[in-house]
């Protein structure tokens, strides 16, 4: 069963003026994030489809982020074949964890100017 549906749009140059402080990407995104953007050649387009997709997440929650829960705590990564999954830490996955066996399903897109994402949780259960 669906849980929730969530969508993102960002302009790219927002985040390229954002990554400039450092206290933003250690806000935003995570240890293993901040090597992989930034051995990119374009990483703003790689920080910026991150961000939107940890929006997405949030409004597929239902919940934004609230209740303790961060941005850092989202991190999307790639399987071997570069496919891209989210890992969810601290409190933000102690919260999708209580209520319930629940699987993540996010799509990437991102070009020049503009990066998407859209994320769809779905909840388990059981039989």
């Amino acid at each position: 069963m669906i849980f929730g549906i969530g969508t993102d749009i960002i302009e790219v140059d927002r985040i390229r003026k954002s990554i400039e402080s450092s206290s933003f990407l250690d806000k935003i995104f995570t240890e293993a994030e901040r090597a992989y953007c930034g051995s990119k050649i374009n990483a703003a387009e790689h920080f910026a489809v991150r961000y939107a997709a940890k929006e997405a997440f949030f409004k597929a929650l239902g919940t934004g982020y609230r209740l303790g829960m961060a941005f850092h705590e989202i991190e999307i990564c790639h399987d071997d074949l570069g496919k891209p999954h989210i890992q969810l830490h601290g409190e933000t996955q102690k919260f999708l964890q209580e209520k319930g066996n629940f699987h993540i399903h996010i799509s990437l897109s991102h070009v020049k100017q503009t990066a998407l994402a859209m994320v769809m949780i779905e909840h388990h259960t059981k039989s």
